[in-house]
């Protein structure tokens, strides 16, 4: 059976199995090595994704994945007070959320890698032009999310993986390095074009292949089909797939 690396987060996550999007480029990268498993929630923050936990990673499960990457912070720094104060989770319970989903993924297996995401930087200006063009004259007239508190939430998820001796991705400081990153990265001030894809799957990789995950190290789960025999087409699935 192949690994499972599971990406588990809000909708950065859910979209990005969509052309151009960062886990298809996984699922390319790692084809008949792993299978990567979405498990992202629209709209999803770590409260809420606190309830998922049990259901979608039992610890008795037959199996458990090798990796898992913990992508969630863009929907708890919504501001209270403006129109999605529904999603918004203060920044200590945050830091804890994360916390707790850590500690439930090394409960499912010890030897589980773990790498967290920040939530990227936001455009202020590119979220009130979407939400004009979606909305009009009843659009909201202040930012429900700011570039500012989303840095707040980047710098508590590195914290965190520091203090746990783990890997993380700032895609918040990341992306804001390179000049006009606002409409290069970001789709609608917040959600990613195929750039900000790129840099998201870049990142992974980076941290993957410094580990036992390097797709070029792991093995294929069949024979490539150079090496079969058309007149004696068994030899070549002995090893691999033995009850043949």
């Amino acid at each position: 059976m192949r690994p499972q690396i599971v990406i588990f987060g809000d909708s950065i996550t859910q979209q990005s199995f969509k052309l151009g999007g960062w886990g298809a480029a996984l699922a390319d990268t790692y084809a008949r090595k792993a299978d990567i498993l979405n498990r992202g929630y629209g709209g999803y923050n770590t409260r809420w994704a606190l309830f998922l936990l049990h259901h979608l990673f039992p610890l008795d499960a037959p199996t458990h994945p090798v990796a898992v990457t913990i992508f969630f912070g863009a929907n708890d720094a919504a501001l209270l007070g403006r129109t999605s104060e529904r999603q918004h989770v203060p920044l200590e319970e945050y830091k804890e959320n994360l916390r707790k989903m850590i500690q439930h993924f090394k409960k499912c297996s010890p030897s589980v890698l773990l790498l967290l995401i920040t939530p990227p930087p936001i455009d202020e200006a590119g979220r009130f032009e979407y939400a004009r063009s979606q909305y009009g004259d009843k659009a909201m007239q202040l930012p429900e999310r700011t570039n500012e508190v989303a840095g707040e939430y980047a710098k508590q998820c590195v914290e965190l993986a520091k203090e746990l001796g783990l890997p993380s991705v700032n895609l918040w400081s990341k992306m804001q390095e390179t000049e006009g990153w606002q409409k290069k990265f970001l789709s609608d001030g917040l959600h990613l074009t195929p750039d900000g894809n790129a840099i998201v799957y870049q990142e992974v990789i980076k941290v993957f292949d410094e580990t036992s995950l390097s797709a070029e190290k792991m093995p294929a789960d069949v024979p490539h089909h150079s090496i079969i025999d058309g007149k004696q087409p068994e030899k070549a699935f002995q090893l691999q797939c033995p009850a043949t």
